[in-house]
């Protein structure tokens, strides 16, 4: 079993290597890790700890959700750029000029 989990991490980048990559997870992850460890000493009650990680968690997952909309969106937009059986639609950027305005 050990073996096996050996050559898994060979092949996937570490959980720092990734979170890294997501600074906002990582800083999210060190707010949890320090109600854990109660680095500031400012916790005395389960109940304060809970509601700390609780809101962490919450955190976390919306931070997560606008990470995963991002990527995803990068990557239909991208899909979108490469085909060339479609165009984009864009905005006029002015109405133009009426055609009695140019006989003047």
């Amino acid at each position: 079993m050990q073996d096996a989990h050996r050559v898994e991490n060979r092949r996937t980048p570490n959980l720092l290597e990734r979170l890294e990559k997501h600074p906002q997870l990582q800083t999210r992850i060190e707010a949890m890790l320090e109600v854990v460890e109660n680095a500031a000493g400012d916790v005395s009650k389960a109940d304060e700890a809970e509601q700390r990680l609780i809101e962490e968690l919450r955190k976390i997952g919306q931070e997560a959700m606008q990470a995963w909309a991002n990527r995803k969106h990068a990557k239909v937009q991208a899909e979108v750029d490469a085909r060339s059986d479609l165009s984009r639609k864009e905005k006029k950027s002015s109405p133009g000029t009426a055609a009695w305005e140019l006989s003047k």
